[in-house]
């Protein structure tokens, strides 16, 4: 009687756990059918915080500086990130699409000295600006949690994306605009 009750129990459990992971999987509709795509589901009016952080050459960024004139994909990285490493080709790629475009990509790197920064940039010839985030105070503004995280902030400002699974589709989206 106990070994039945344990056995429908557990079937229950299974039954219970198996419901709630079908539906508590995320959804992605740009993903799923791009044609029914529309910006303004992920446009949520987010103002994207501002932020000034010195590059690889000494010259000062300033996020605010784009408003009105760029969108800007703020990639948050590091060098010991092997996930940022696998990245690289496709944000090279993107940069090479559509920075003839107006997009402004930037790397921050967080909490790594220029030094060992710099050479990485080099090694892997990042065509992008390179911002150092030495104390990670603007990546804790923009509650990152794990490397590589993308904002994307079109030219009014907004966050339009955040860890988008596909980037790209939002960048058609946001360039046409």
């Amino acid at each position: 009687m106990l070994v039945t009750y344990l056995r429908e129990t557990v079937s229950r459990i299974f039954v219970i756990v198996l419901f709630a992971s079908v539906f508590a999987l995320p959804s992605d509709i740009a993903a799923a059918n791009p044609k029914q795509f529309d910006i303004t589901k992920l446009t949520k009016e987010i103002k994207a915080p501002d932020f000034v952080l010195t590059d690889l050459k000494g010259q000062q960024f300033r996020l605010s500086d784009r408003k009105g004139k760029n969108p800007v994909l703020i990639i948050f990285s590091a060098t010991w990130c092997t996930f940022c490493l696998q990245e690289i080709p496709h944000f090279k790629s993107l940069h090479a699409t559509y920075a003839k475009q107006g997009l402004e990509v930037v790397n921050v790197d967080i909490q790594e000295s220029k030094e060992k920064v710099a050479k990485f940039a080099a090694k892997y010839e990042l065509p992008y600006r390179t911002l150092l985030d030495l104390d990670g105070t603007v990546s804790g503004i923009y509650e990152v949690r794990g490397v590589p995280t993308l904002v994307l902030v079109d030219k009014n400002g907004l966050i339009v994306c955040r860890q988008c699974r596909n980037v790209e589709t939002v960048l058609k989206a946001i360039m046409k605009k």
